[in-house]
């Protein structure tokens, strides 16, 4: 058990080893500690200097990764990065990981539910908003919403967990404007 904690952690010293070798050993180890029954395939790839790992996790308790809107695959994920933010601080690395195409499932419905939102923001002009959601489920929406130029988004609260403000775009700068600013006072809808 040493061995594994203090490659996590820092131990001894070694050869500079592969982001994609750490993480298969990293996560072969985790998944033996926590004695699940899973399988794991990793493809690593470079995209404009950036190593790009993807990790897709299947068997018989795959069902436990995708419960509690998929907590356990995010903790995997987290521990990843910061493992390998650890070991290899200069390296250029981004993980994913996935089981049984969830996080796609999960990012296709986010997006249809903003774009039911920003059609509705259209038909009734005015603002919508969309329930708090954690930052990565924020960009999805935001990114998906700045591709139509009639309506606007951005996110609203405080804390980790912020709405999602929808407006559509009025016709000239004052009018926007007052919209962002006038918060307080208008009608608005939460979904």
């Amino acid at each position: 058990m040493t061995g594994f904690f203090s490659k996590l952690f820092g131990g001894k010293k070694k050869a500079a080893v592969p982001a994609v070798t750490l993480v298969q050993d990293t996560l072969a180890g985790l998944i033996d500690k926590a004695q699940l029954d899973l399988d794991v395939d990793v493809q690593s790839e470079n995209v404009n200097g950036v190593e790009e790992i993807r990790v897709e996790l299947s068997g018989v308790d795959e069902m436990m990764l995708t419960e509690r809107e998929g907590a356990l695959l995010d903790a995997f994920q987290l521990f990843a990065k910061r493992m390998l933010q650890h070991q290899l601080p200069e390296a250029r690395v981004n993980v994913s990981f996935d089981s049984n195409g969830y996080r796609e499932e999960t990012n296709r419905s986010l997006v249809e539910l903003a774009d039911r939102l920003k059609e509705k923001a259209l038909e009734q002009g005015r603002s919508v908003y969309l329930r708090a959601l954690p930052p990565k489920d924020r960009k999805i929406v935001h990114q998906y919403l700045a591709n139509d130029d009639r309506v606007r988004s951005r996110s609203v609260g405080d804390g980790l967990y912020k709405k999602i403000k929808i407006y559509p775009v009025k016709s000239n700068g004052r009018d926007n404007n007052r919209e962002m600013s006038d918060e307080a006072t208008e009608m608005t809808e939460s979904v």
